[in-house]
């Protein structure tokens, strides 16, 4: 039998908030570990049952600490909650107790990890469903103050509230903002401006619960409680009603959706290629912002260079330019299961494309955040381009040494494609030995971290050999390359990797086959202005690592981001050339790099 968290406590009231905490996140994980037990098919009505049954826990010991009991908000009539086992429920029970020792933004935040933590992969994938951090929102929130939000009078919105994140810290921040007025002019007040979408009936009817919380605990004396102010509803649906929002703020799913034909036309300005429900949820704010209204929103740093997302950059950029953005310092940890480097940005309707600021964000030694100042950017004259922006203060200065230089791989004479061959798609055609009609096949790890070619195969599966059919001559490439890794993460020393495929190696072996985790860097027309030793020594510097890290926003090192990166001029690439020449060391090279910039 599952101990209850009383039998560690006599009193949550008692219990300090850490241990409150740590009661929480371990029986969290005994229930995660539970629901994984349960087919696939039933892992829904089981998160939503146990999750019932922690919220109910948590209002009763709500209740009992106050003294003013009150029922608890009811689920939507036509929403099922199953019955779950004895053992379960007592587990369920611990979790709510404790959890009421906790501020009621730290309790709604683990509540609503349990429930994501428990729901089908699929169901959450569809969702999009990762709820925030109490610290970030209140960080995203303190942004949209500095952008010129006003508590006490704007309109909020949050189109995909989860289990609310936004809407309680959003409701505290308005009712503190009326400390001289009775509660029930606050109530009143927030009824009229505070509103949230969200698809999932049960994550809409838990926002709601701890809104009640929230707002209880600051005006219990109040003796009301607020009508509904979550519309169960599909958020790219809706149409702008009235003068529109002063603030639309959240943290939008994501990941990628396939649209239907009408909301595919209706979206179609900001997309390129394949949707992103975030991008589309970027979409929809500027849509149900007023003229003048601000977006303040957490998402994944992605779209800030992708070529997937260049419509929806020059959108931001024409409608309404960011205003501050604040990168996560580390990629891991931030949000429960999620990998994605992240950033919260506020963009304000009509904006000033030319006074953005960025800072990076670090975690505090006690769970808080610290915030520090990166330096100043402004978009691109044509903003569907990879927005330049420092991530760290020591990028701040290089960014305002590049933002004006104009000479890019074009101007080299070298333009970018991934190698072409897919290898699982020809398996038949690997070999382990050469042989008539055999190239070497060049995989990423024959471009050694150092920045030199090493032909080799060590991998699992990867063999040293292609044979082409017929109708697979294609792959075959036969001049010489710069060859640089398609995926990095910014954890690594170094984001980009490159190489010159030795003309000799081609000599010696007529030609080579590139798979398709490498980049080419291939001469354009003929003879290109830098020879490609030397722009591989160029790729391979800490200067220009540095500039690729302010406009990469993923793990993937595209052939759209190389062709964006900011060069010196072509003629003064001489130089580099000269020392490979001399056979310079590398420290001396470097030096070099950073005279060009």
């Amino acid at each position: 039998m599952v101990a209850r968290a009383m039998d560690l406590f006599d009193t949550t009231s008692e219990m300090p908030a850490g241990w409150a905490r740590a009661v929480v996140e371990g029986r969290t994980s005994d229930a995660r570990r539970m629901a994984s037990s349960i087919a696939r098919d039933d892992r829904l009505d089981f998160a939503r049952g146990v999750v019932f049954a922690v919220v109910s826990a948590y209002w009763k010991e709500l209740q009992v600490e106050s003294g003013r009991p009150g029922s608890m908000r009811e689920s939507p009539p036509d929403l099922e909650i199953p019955a779950i086992p004895e053992e379960v429920g007592e587990l369920a029970e611990s979790i709510g107790v404790a959890a009421a020792g906790l501020d009621v933004l730290d309790a709604s935040y683990l509540i609503g990890v349990l429930y994501t933590g428990m729901m089908p992969a699929g169901f959450r994938a569809r969702l999009g469903a990762y709820y925030t951090p109490p610290a970030l929102c209140e960080r995203l929130l303190d942004m949209a103050t500095e952008a010129g939000v006003d508590w006490r009078s704007a309109r909020v919105l949050d189109p995909a509230c989860g289990g609310g994140a936004f809407l309680a810290p959003v409701a505290r921040r308005m009712a503190r903002s009326f400390r001289e007025c009775g509660a029930k002019v606050v109530h009143t007040s927030i009824q009229r401006r505070l509103a949230g979408f969200e698809r999932d009936p049960f994550a809409a009817w838990m926002s709601e619960v701890f809104l009640d919380a929230t707002l209880g605990e600051l005006y219990a004396d109040g003796g009301t409680r607020l009508k509904s102010v979550v519309r169960v509803c599909d958020s790219l649906e809706q149409t702008p009603a009235g003068e529109g929002f002063d603030l639309v703020v959240g943290n939008p799913p994501y990941g990628r959706i396939k649209l239907s034909p009408e909301l595919r036309r209706k979206f179609r300005r900001s997309l390129f290629g394949h949707a992103n429900l975030y991008g589309v949820f970027t979409d929809l704010a500027l849509r149900l912002t007023r003229p003048g209204g601000v977006i303040a929103y957490v998402t994944p740093t992605s779209f800030l260079a992708g070529e997937y997302f260049k419509a929806l950059r020059g959108l931001l950029g024409r409608e309404a330019p960011p205003v501050s953005i604040d990168f996560l310092g580390e990629r891991k940890g931030v949000f429960a299961d999620v990998l994605q480097e992240t950033l919260l940005a506020t963009y304000r309707q009509g904006g000033d494309p030319s006074a953005g600021k960025a800072h990076f964000l670090s975690a505090g030694p006690d769970g808080s955040i610290e915030r520090a100042a990166a330096g100043a950017f402004h978009l691109p004259p044509n903003p569907d381009q990879p927005w330049l922006m420092p991530r760290t203060e020591a990028q701040g200065a290089l960014v305002r040494r590049v933002d004006g230089l104009p000479y890019r791989l074009a101007d080299y004479g070298y333009t970018v494609s991934t190698g072409p061959l897919v290898w699982n798609r020809h398996k038949p055609s690997l070999r382990d030995r050469p042989g008539k009609g055999r190239y070497p096949l060049v995989w990423a790890e024959s471009v050694r971290s150092e920045g030199v070619f090493e032909f080799r195969a060590a991998k699992r599966n990867h063999k040293p050999y292609f044979e082409p059919k017929t109708n697979e001559r294609w792959v075959v490439t036969d001049f010489p390359c710069v060859l640089l890794q398609r995926t990095t993460a910014k954890e690594q020393c170094r984001r980009l990797i490159a190489a010159e495929l030795p003309p000799a190696f081609i000599e010696e072996h007529g030609a080579v086959v590139i798979e398709n985790h490498l980049n080419m860097i291939k001469p354009r027309n003929g003879t290109p202005r830098v020879a490609p030793a030397a722009l591989a020594a160029l790729l391979n510097s800490g200067v220009v690592d540095q500039v690729f890290r302010c406009i990469n926003g993923s793990v993937a090192v595209s052939a759209y981001e190389l062709e964006a990166l900011p060069l010196p001029a072509p003629e003064s690439m001489k130089e580099i050339e000269r020392l490979l020449e001399k056979q310079a060391v590398r420290e001396t090279l470097e030096r070099a790099v950073e005279r060009l910039y």
